[in-house]
């Protein structure tokens, strides 16, 4: 990526396409120069920092009318980028805005490459590599819990964090260098008890921002949910009371449903990707066979499977055999298994706690349902919520999103397992440096205090064009 700080950016920053109003931003040192050529109205050169100018934008030697416009003025270093910022609203016509932008082309300025704008950001110290990576799940965010985790890390939430035990890990770090300094004279500076009292102390904050993991790719992605069971057990049934729609055809025609169907349901903030799958049985033509092979596939990378069984036909020998069936032909130990009791309404006086088995299914995830007359939907959903989302006070807490992230903190807490490690063992100073100096360097991965060029290219060319 071309990081060149001395260019003048310019890129389309709302969605391509006809629309009410569409943004052009400039960025860099000319970037006020080349927008006043163009601009009749104001001078932009005199006008104050943060502030909106009604004009035209006109073109060649005659200054034919391209479009009236508002032009927002930002100097630098109070902008996003840290740089002198232009912001050109126009009508949201797909030639005026082209138009504008070949204009601002021929003034001198260069389109910018994917995420340049925020790369700009954080080179000019205007927020670091996770609050970055955080405006690109902003701009993601399709959920409210999605944005509200976005937000606290653009807000330093996450960085602070990691901030001050890397903080903490530089001033022991100085310590050892200190002893290193003066090695021949046999001195000690830094207490290697309470360097292992502190390692074991930032490395249960590792481990509490490690476990949130799981929860925060959840509300990142989403939670891929399988609808799986025999056919005719009323899994699309399901899927429509869920959805509150009539998404996918019911009939009483076993075998209806022959390819997946896929629907997202927002619980509280968190996406789930519904999947309703074709029903699991012996196949009767070719069709059906590729159908329950895709049923499997998709149950393999499930987060939670809601297996649905007919209360009227359903014994718990049978649903036993059909689970582990299920579990042994997609391999998957540990699955996040809820046994849906559907057709209740037929067959009120089942017990569900008959369908318990140790092992196999959980008596607190077998729900009695009729979805065809909406009985305990909303239970069913409130469910699936507690499946992922174990304690709500979390979504409080710092939580760990970004694999990358996540991969850093296991990189450091190996490298301050391995200062334990040495300490107790009572290794010479330099091997206990060496594997503070490693544990510093992964902490400061996260917040790009240590970075490399191929590192912000995977990063910022995830982003798009205009941001």
């Amino acid at each position: 990526m071309n990081i060149n700080l001395d260019d003048t950016i310019v890129a389309l920053s709302t969605p391509p396409g006809e629309g009410a109003i569409g943004v052009i931003r400039l960025s860099g040192k000319d970037a006020i120069g080349i927008t006043n050529d163009l601009f009749r109205g104001r001078n932009l050169l005199e006008v104050e920092a943060n502030t909106l100018h009604f004009g035209k934008i006109v073109a060649g030697a005659n200054e034919q009318v391209i479009d009236e416009v508002v032009v927002g003025v930002f100097k630098g270093p109070r902008s996003y980028t840290g740089e002198e910022i232009i912001e050109i609203s126009c009508h949201g016509s797909p030639y005026i805005l082209q138009k504008v932008l070949s204009l601002c082309l021929k003034g001198g300025a260069r389109m910018a490459n994917r995420g340049e704008f925020t790369m700009r950001a954080f080179l000019n110290g205007k927020m670091d590599l996770s609050q970055a990576e955080a405006v690109a799940d902003l701009i993601a965010s399709k959920s409210e819990e999605r944005h509200h985790l976005a937000m606290k890390q653009m807000r330093k939430g996450f960085s602070n964090e990691i901030s001050s035990l890397r903080q903490e890990l530089i001033d022991f770090a100085a310590m050892i260098e200190l002893e290193l300094d003066f090695s021949e004279e046999d001195v000690a500076f830094a207490d290697r008890e309470k360097l292992k009292e502190l390692v074991e102390q930032i490395n249960q904050v590792i481990n509490k921002l490690r476990d949130s993991f799981h929860l925060g790719n959840v509300i990142k992605n989403g939670v891929t949910t399988v609808i799986a069971g025999r056919p005719n057990a009323g899994k699309s049934t399901l899927l429509n009371a869920l959805l509150n729609e009539d998404r996918a055809i019911v009939s009483e025609i076993a075998g209806t449903t022959r390819d997946t169907i896929e629907e997202t349901l927002n619980i509280n903030g968190i996406e789930f990707r519904l999947i309703d799958t074709a029903g699991i049985r012996e196949a009767h033509d070719q069709i059906e066979s590729i159908g329950v092979e895709k049923t499997f596939e998709k149950i393999q990378k499930s987060t939670i499977v809601v297996y649905v069984f007919d209360v009227t036909i359903t014994d718990p020998e049978q649903l036993w055999q059909e689970l582990d069936y299920t579990v042994t032909q997609t391999r998957t130990d540990g699955i996040n298994l809820l046994c849906v009791a559907n057709k209740m309404d037929l067959n009120p006086y089942i017990k569900p706690t008959s369908y318990y088995k140790e092992g196999l299914v959980d008596a607190q995830n077998i729900i009695t349902c009729s979805a065809l007359n909406q009985m305990n939907i909303e239970y069913i959903k409130s469910k699936l919520y507690d499946m992922v989302v174990a304690d709500p006070e979390m979504l409080d807490q710092t939580i760990v999103s970004n694999t990358r992230h996540y991969e850093a903190l296991s990189q450091a807490r190996e490298s301050l397992d391995a200062v334990v490690d040495g300490l107790m063992s009572g290794v010479t100073a330099d091997f206990i440096a060496m594997d503070i100096k490693r544990a510093l360097y992964h902490l400061g991965e996260i917040t790009g205090e240590i970075s490399n060029e191929d590192l912000l290219d995977s990063i910022f060319t995830r982003f798009c064009i205009g941001k």
